[in-house]
């Protein structure tokens, strides 16, 4: 399957951007590519695209990822809207296991503190 992704192609630490028409399979460091269709320059806020070749590569099956279809949709390339392209924030279960402890303990703790007398009153004096 095709794909429409971003390419890293800067130096360390001054990041630049091709955007490129790729097989999926491929990785995305691998360097190859079918076709340039722009470029982006974080750096210096510079965005290019070649509108109309991503138009005929996505009416031939093309895939976007979800970064460059959100930076299709502000340029208004494409309509639609936009993609949480953002990681899903997974809960650790090792955390969790030990909350649950916790809340056990609590609720020991709490048991037996109203099963025992506190108070002098309710002890017999001598």
């Amino acid at each position: 399957m095709l794909m429409i992704r971003l390419q890293r192609v800067g130096r360390v630490n001054i990041p630049t951007f091709r955007v490129v028409l790729t097989d999926s399979k491929n990785s995305t460091k691998s360097g190859k590519f079918l076709e340039i269709l722009g470029m982006y320059d974080p750096v210096n806020d510079v965005k290019e695209i070649k509108a109309d070749r991503v138009k005929h590569w996505m009416s031939h099956g093309a895939q976007l990822s979800d970064t460059v279809h959100n930076w299709l949709v502000d340029k208004k390339v494409i309509p639609g809207k936009k993609i949480n392209a953002l990681p899903k924030k997974k809960p650790i279960k090792k955390e969790e296991k030990k909350e649950e402890k916790k809340e056990d303990k609590k609720a020991e703790v709490s048991e037996l503190k109203t099963e025992t007398p506190t108070s002098q009153s309710e002890t017999p004096k001598t």
